[in-house]
């Protein structure tokens, strides 16, 4: 039986992270994880593999589309699908074994297995038991499935997130149920590759809680990208057939009832926490009416010394999110005062163009009577953007009225994901949207148009 400081169970970002920065205090610290490689869902089958792909896709699309324009005289590309999955494969093998080598400098120890909590302070994994001062559980979210529909996900035919990363082969037709992130991401990625690809979405408009000009704009380039979007939409059963699947869906506003048929059928409802096989039950580990583990500021649980992050926990299932949360329970533990800021974690979609946000909406901003004003500016008045040939979307800061503290950004936009964090600090460190515009930045790039957004919320920008 060996004893630590800090037993994490689970070495997604939230759980690598917080190992790290536990040990980097001065903590004594272990990792449960039961996967062959670390870096959990994110490393493994989500966030970056499907960053690879959507890159790859990107190329192909410039390749097709572009290049030409810009004088580049080129062949048809010529995909190598298995050639492709192999590069995905290798940029994930290259992440996974950065953090086995994080893990070896700070002297953090992996425990290989499945964990579970018999008691307060002890972990089993496989026939050992360990004790630790403090557990944290990292374990992650798994694959929502479709309420209140028929369907059996055999990730071949009817796939998650996780199948669609390895399909054998591209499809001639895919099915994605949902529009929010995940389904848009991978619903591009194989658009680009020639796939007929159509998007059934719940609600009346894509990505919900958006700012709902961004997803207005979004919604009318994915179709003109190709897209089929289907909006307003319930999907009521997920048929395998043979070789395919068949979709039944019934549309909202007049309650007719529709079918589609497709060689793949993704299912991208969304995620839930995974706390399966942990012991939580006769731990008597208060839960959320939504399955989560109810925890207070400092990440507590209410059984003394056992705590929680990440996809567990209320709050978005973002890994920045969860990486956030244990650097802070790490230095908590450590007897620091840390503050993660719940109103700040931006959110991205890294399709092309990218979406990026953070703070209110112009729709929460109205509903709760907060007087504002905002500030926009297309990325068609962008010498950088027009260069890249991406001119389409825009960037829209929202400020107070009356101080000018920004209080959100929405950006629709090349490299959005790179250009939400001058806002971000900005906003940590209380800006007025005028303190960005009196900011200089160097030109030609992208990120001007963050400038003139803000200049947009007082006497006007300059180039448009």
């Amino acid at each position: 039986m060996a004893s630590y400081d800090v037993i994490v169970i689970g070495a997604g970002p939230g759980g690598y992270v917080c190992a790290i920065r536990c040990a980097q205090l001065g903590l004594k610290t272990a990792v449960v994880e039961g996967r062959e490689t670390l870096g959990g869902t994110c490393l493994n089958v989500g966030c970056i593999p499907s960053k690879a792909l959507l890159h790859a896709s990107h190329m192909v699309h410039e390749a097709e589309h572009n290049f030409a324009q810009m004088g580049i005289g080129v062949a048809r590309p010529k995909l190598d699908w298995p050639k492709m999955l192999a590069y995905k494969t290798g940029v994930i093998e290259a992440n996974t074994k950065g953090v086995e080598f994080l893990f070896k400098k700070n002297k953090v120890d992996w425990l290989k297995g499945w964990g579970s909590i018999p008691e307060p302070g002890k972990v089993q994994v496989g026939e050992e038991i360990h004790e630790a001062k403090h557990i944290i559980i990292a374990s992650g979210s798994a694959s929502a499935s479709i309420p209140g529909a028929e369907v059996e996900i055999d990730e071949k035919i009817v796939v998650t997130s996780t199948g669609a990363l390895d399909l054998p082969k591209i499809p001639k037709k895919m099915v994605v149920v949902g529009g929010g992130v995940i389904g848009l991401e991978l619903g591009s990625v194989y658009s680009r590759l020639g796939t007929e690809v159509t998007v059934i979405e719940f609600m009346d408009a894509i990505i919900p809680g958006s700012d709902k000009e961004i997803v207005r704009s979004f919604q009318r380039i994915l179709k003109k990208q190709g897209l089929d979007i289907l909006t307003g939409a319930a999907v009521s059963r997920v048929e395998t057939l043979k070789t395919r699947a068949r979709v039944a869906y019934k549309l909202r506003k007049d309650d007719s009832e529709h079918e589609l048929d497709a060689d793949v059928v993704l299912v991208a409802t969304g995620r839930v926490p995974f706390t399966e096989g942990l012991g939580l039950d006769g731990l008597g580990v208060t839960m959320t009416e939504r399955g989560q583990i109810e925890v207070d500021a400092g990440y507590r649980t209410n059984v003394p010394g056992l705590y929680a992050i990440g996809d567990v926990i209320p709050g978005p299932m973002l890994a920045h999110k969860a990486e956030d949360e244990g650097t802070a329970l790490a230095e908590m533990l450590a007897g620091q005062k840390p503050h993660v800021d719940y109103a700040l974690i931006p959110g991205v979609i890294y399709t092309t163009p990218e979406v990026a946000s953070v703070g209110a909406t112009e729709e929460a901003l109205k509903e709760a009577g907060r007087a504002y004003k905002a500030g926009k500016f297309n990325f068609m008045a962008n010498g950088r953007a027009k260069a890249m040939m991406q001119g389409e979307g825009f960037v829209k800061i929202l400020a107070d009225k009356e101080t000018d503290r920004i209080l959100g950004a929405h950006i629709l936009g090349p490299n959005a994901g790179e250009m939400i964090h001058e806002i971000c600090v900005a906003m940590e460190f209380g800006a007025a949207a005028e303190d960005l515009a009196r900011t200089c930045h160097a030109h030609p790039t992208t990120s001007e148009a963050v400038r003139e957004a803000a200049m947009a919320c007082g006497d006007g920008p300059i180039h448009a």
